[in-house]
């Protein structure tokens, strides 16, 4: 990552006001052309014809989120280890690495699958942590550890929990699968409260049941077990609520029992979503007041709430819409001031047709405007280099358009791996331009206002 891609960026940046002028873009700025026609971006794909211009520069703010996911399901940022020595020499790695680069956050995935990279009384240890589940490291407290490190080197910690996961695929039924776990584990202890939802691949998904309330109390309390235990500066859900492909009929039974409003069955669920938003964000505001110490509450959600088509608030997009498939009332929790901070998956380019970048980004800072709720833009730097449609320059053009908006207060990148060991050329060349040309400097992470 030292070669001459950085020199060869910096010349091709100097000669930016003269492609301006071509263009006709305003001062400062030039209109970004799709990387596959080389006509000008569509600024909401086929829903707007509208150029997209872009900052010539990148301008960092005095304090801006500069974060990265840190993934362990499935191993696929992090390895699993059979000795503590072995789990310290690696992630010691992955914070110097990230300190050097100008990072300020990492977010650890530490409750990936209703399990635990720390000493629990509610969840069992991890399979990605060590290959087994239930099965520790002779000891040490990997969270401790890491939290302790990741402070040492000026990092905030935000510690990633999946709220519901099980499994996301087997091809075994709920019976049988829930005998492979720890005897431990809530799921395992507590079948009735597990939903079994059949994938189209003919293998089976297995979830805590939102509509349980023992299930939000579940969660809540692993929350409040964490921050009473662990300094860790943010609480931090991503995606997955309701299954993407949805759940059918497998909680109808729940939705008769757990229904005094009589609400539909897509209120309801969203609902159950909701109690657990606000139960976490009772938790740690209750927390604050006890121990005078902030722990923020950040959610990543998928990129689209809804598509205008289909809701009046919606953005100019014509994708899966978060609000009805995944019952996640994403736009409702930030009005609400459920969350502390808000981070939309915009896992798309400028010229993507149905969720163009530069659209996405504007509807979700005009979201938090008005409100507590800091804004950072989720970026999906795996996809470089993917197609046409994803050049090198795409992740710097996404992180100059974002100081357009004031409202963004920094980026988050999926994920740790594609940053520090890119999988193609590409990729390597996108991320290089970021931290050789825009975060030469270490900046701190954002203050919260939403917390109190």
């Amino acid at each position: 990552m030292r070669g001459g891609a950085g020199t060869f960026f910096f010349r091709i940046l100097t000669l930016l006001p003269a492609v301006c002028l071509i263009l006709g873009a305003g001062a400062g700025e030039h209109v970004l052309l799709n990387p596959v026609t080389g006509k000008p971006v569509a600024y909401g794909g086929k829903f707007s014809n509208a150029k997209v211009s872009v900052p010539d520069f990148y301008r960092p703010k005095a304090r801006e989120m500069r974060g990265v996911w840190v993934a362990t399901v499935e191993n696929i940022d992090f390895p699993a280890h059979n000795n503590a020595a072995a789990f310290q020499r690696d992630y010691l790695a992955i914070v110097n690495n990230l300190k050097r680069a100008n990072f300020n956050t990492i977010i650890f995935q530490v409750r990936p699958m209703n399990d635990a990279f720390y000493p629990s009384n509610l969840n069992p240890w991890s399979r990605w942590m060590t290959g087994r589940e239930g099965v520790s490291l002779d000891g040490f407290d990997p969270l401790a550890f890491m939290v302790t490190e990741a402070h040492r080197r000026g990092l905030e910690f935000h510690a990633w929990l999946n709220p519901y996961r099980v499994v996301a695929s087997t091809k075994l039924r709920k019976a049988a699968y829930l005998k492979t776990l720890d005897n431990r584990n809530f799921a395992r202890r507590n079948p009735h409260l597990v939903l079994e939802v059949k994938r189209k691949d003919g293998s089976y998904s297995l979830l805590l049941n939102p509509g349980e309330p023992r299930v939000v109390r579940h969660i809540v309390a692993t929350v409040r077990e964490i921050v009473q235990k662990y300094p860790v500066d943010a609480i931090h859900f991503d995606d997955y609520f309701y299954l993407y492909g949805g759940v059918g009929n497998a909680d109808h039974s729940t939705f008769r029992q757990y229904n005094p409003k009589r609400l539909s069955i897509e209120d309801w669920r969203r609902a159950n979503v909701d109690a657990v938003i606000s139960g976490v964000k009772q938790e740690l505001s209750a927390h604050f007041r006890r121990t005078g110490r902030k722990v923020a509450f950040g959610v990543s959600p998928f990129g689209i709430w809804a598509n205008r088509k289909s809701m009046s608030a919606g953005s100019l997009t014509g994708g899966l819409q978060s609000f009805f498939a995944q019952y996640a009332d994403t736009r409702g929790w930030v009005k609400k001031g459920w969350i502390d901070y808000i981070v939309p998956q915009l896992y798309w380019p400028f010229s993507m047709d149905v969720a163009a970048y530069a659209a996405l980004a504007d509807w979700w800072a005009e979201t938090v405007k008005g409100t507590n709720v800091n804004l950072y833009i989720g970026h999906g730097v795996y996809r470089l280099g993917e197609d046409r449609s994803w050049p090198s320059r795409e992740l710097a053009d996404q992180l100059r358009y974002n100081t357009k908006l004031r409202e963004v207060d920094g980026s988050i990148f999926f994920s740790y791996r594609n940053v520090f060991a890119p999988s193609n050329p590409v990729m390597k060349e996108g991320v290089a331009q970021v931290l050789r040309n825009y975060w030469r400097t270490p900046v701190p992470a954002p203050e919260y206002r939403n917390i109190r």
